[in-house]
């Protein structure tokens, strides 16, 4: 009897529980993107995996403790794949230029990553603030992006008055509404933001506005005052007469401009 309850334990145990887990949470992560936590069937991943409740169940414990796996392997996500970059290698207007192309490029291939941000934001943050160690997962892009600064600023290429935060903010809310607002934006202003076209041009849009941003500003001469620069022009040549602007005027000649 005891080896009938062995053989039976034997049989029930999965074969493959990371491939299973790993399938689940993929079925998980598509249908918590669409549906929302509360709005997700677990009977759907269910059988989107072949298995069963049970099964769910067994790996998670809970529908919301499924939910929880999903956010926080679509975060370590995008850090683990972050990290593939190997910025410090590059020079900083480089290293500035992929981190932008990269969050743009990695929101369109991964829209259910910013569904469910979406959607956690929209329940503020609840479940996440249950996962204290998404905290030190997510620090890692902070740095990258500080180091990029600091060794730009360094070299005279960007300015100051932001921190890596800031712009981590900047760079991800304009590669976001891309996705995010598509459908209506898109519908209201008649753009198909979802076109091969569209999407390309707003790739180059948003890495122009983050470099227009953080690049430091041209030198003082660059940039003088229009009235300084006037002023200068008129200023009369070292040993050149005057010229009479009433005989000039009066005479039929053109007035120097005024522009």
């Amino acid at each position: 009897m005891a080896k009938g309850a062995a053989r039976l334990a034997a049989m029930r145990k999965p074969k493959d529980p990371d491939g299973n887990r790993a399938d689940i949470l993929q079925a998980a992560t598509t249908e918590f993107a669409a549906r929302g936590l509360h709005g997700a069937r677990i009977d759907a991943i269910a059988r989107k995996t072949r298995t069963t409740r049970a099964m769910v169940y067994y790996y998670f414990g809970s529908k919301e403790g499924l939910y929880l796996a999903v956010l926080e392997e679509a975060y370590r996500g995008i850090r683990e794949a972050e990290k593939k970059l190997d910025l410090t290698h590059l020079p900083p207007q480089e290293a500035m230029r992929q981190l932008v192309a990269f969050t743009f490029d990695y929101y369109q291939a991964h829209p259910d990553f910013v569904a469910l941000v979406v959607a956690e934001n929209q329940s503020r943050g609840r479940h996440l603030r249950k996962m204290h160690r998404m905290r030190r997962m997510n620090v890692s892009i902070v740095d990258t992006i500080d180091d990029v600064l600091e060794r730009g600023r360094r070299e005279g290429a960007f300015r100051g008055g932001f921190d890596a935060i800031e712009l981590h903010m900047t760079i991800a809310a304009l590669g976001w509404f891309q996705i995010a607002n598509r459908h209506t934006f898109g519908y209201l202003f008649r753009r198909d933001f979802a076109s091969r076209e569209t999407v390309k041009r707003h790739r180059e849009l948003v890495m122009d506005i983050v470099w227009q941003f953080v690049r430091a500003s041209p030198p003082d001469t660059e940039r003088e005052p229009r009235a300084v620069r006037q002023a200068q022009r008129r200023k009369p040549i070292a040993g050149a007469p005057e010229a009479d602007h009433g005989t000039a005027v009066a005479s039929g000649a053109a007035p120097p401009p005024l522009d």
